[in-house]
């Protein structure tokens, strides 16, 4: 499906610390100039988070689907896992956008992908024009305290990842961010295995969202953005539906979603209800 509808090619964007990969999907059937960014999770490629999605897709010219530091195919200079910030993150992204020299288009992310695109339209209001955030990170409570409190059990996680069994650690950050996931042994014996091909990146990229919760101004991140659709899974915990809810009520551009049937991996479990969701934002606008 692909094939037929975009030319794909991966490019390295050397950067002063990192080579930065990202994947440029070119329609063959549009030609509107719209374009689109794809942000990843934690501990996850772009290519095995979007590119079901992207295959459905029919409104844009060009996407790009990057691999965030720690992830992917995108390495740190030293060849070796480094920390990083959800700061840097913003700032690699905006090295994308200024290589790519894009003036307007639109943004995605998914998890810490979604926390980042909310970073980056929080400092570039002008350049981003639709959001769609999947379960974005620390927007994952109704209560502040409560999405806090949380960070402990991932700061647990990380800890195994790095000095204990990883596989636990994976296991223990799969329980908390989906616990009432309802996985068939296959789909969880992936998950994980996606998670383990580079564990200490995955580890940083937690730690990273960990971070961002002990000085982020949630309620003002929340007031900075623009047109957005954001997107909770079904089977997610009740307390980020009613979050969600609350910010469509309270915000006239917020638009939320309940992707029925699926949890925190809605991305790999519901791509067809998440590309239509896209395509008709555009077409409606």
């Amino acid at each position: 499906m692909i094939n037929k509808r975009y030319q794909l090619q991966t490019h390295i964007l050397q950067l002063s610390q990192i080579n930065y990969c990202y994947h440029h999907y070119q329609s063959r059937k549009v030609d509107n100039g719209r374009c689109l960014i794809l942000l990843h999770g934690a501990g996850v490629a772009g290519q095995n988070t979007w590119a079901p999605i992207v295959a459905m897709l029919d409104q844009w010219q060009h996407i790009i689907v990057p691999d965030l530091r720690g992830m992917g195919e995108t390495v740190h200079r030293s060849a070796t896992e480094q920390g990083f910030s959800v700061e840097d993150l913003v700032d690699d992204l905006q090295h994308l956008v200024e290589h790519l020299a894009w003036q307007c288009f639109d943004l995605g992310g998914y998890s810490l992908g979604g926390l980042v695109s909310m970073l980056y339209k929080q400092r570039y209001p002008h350049l981003v024009r639709q959001q769609y955030v999947l379960e974005p990170g620390l927007l994952d409570r109704q209560q502040w305290a409560d999405s806090q409190a949380l960070r402990l059990k991932y700061a647990e996680a990380v800890a195994r990842l790095r000095h204990g069994d990883a596989r636990a650690g994976v296991k223990q950050f799969l329980a908390t961010i989906s616990p009432h996931r309802k996985s068939l042994p296959a789909a969880e014996s992936l998950a994980i295995d996606r998670l383990m091909q580079r564990y200490l990146g995955f580890a940083n990229a937690l730690e990273a969202v960990n971070n961002a919760a002990l000085n982020i101004n949630r309620d003002q991140l929340v007031a900075d953005q623009g047109n957005i659709i954001s997107m909770v899974g079904g089977l997610s915990v009740e307390s980020m539906h009613l979050y969600h809810q609350q910010l469509s009520s309270e915000h006239s551009l917020w638009q939320y979603e309940n992707i029925l049937g699926t949890d925190h991996s809605l991305p790999y479990q519901k791509p067809r209800q998440i590309a239509r969701l896209l395509n008709a934002s555009v077409l409606h606008h």
